[in-house]
């Protein structure tokens, strides 16, 4: 039940974001489609052989291991595999994010 309530919440979130078109902060890995959460913090050689071989990049939400496809995938090209902290616009409906910044976590 908390699964849900914390995903219902998440969702909501992310939706009044996408509503209002405005940017929200979050951190995470990039990875690849392939393997999704699985390469949240190791991995990078794997999720950049993945992209190289016409696997989609993805971003994983730090806090809830949630996947995210990346509709502006050139934006994330030179953090495959790294952990970062974007500037995006999401898409609830879609699982979609529109990367606006992004620059290595600290």
């Amino acid at each position: 039940m908390k699964r849900i309530l914390a995903s219902l919440a998440l969702a909501a979130s992310f939706s009044a974001l996408a509503g209002a078109a405005d940017s929200t902060t979050i951190n995470g890995w990039i990875s690849d489609s392939m393997c999704g959460a699985k390469h949240a913090g190791s991995g990078a050689a794997c999720v950049k052989k993945c992209v190289s071989g016409a696997m989609s990049p993805v971003f994983v939400d730090e806090s809830k291991k949630e996947v995210w496809k990346i509709d502006n995938p050139d934006a994330v090209k030179e953090y495959l595999g790294s952990k970062v902290t974007i500037s995006a616009k999401a898409d609830a409906d879609s699982k979609t994010v529109h990367i606006d910044s992004i620059a290595e976590a600290k």
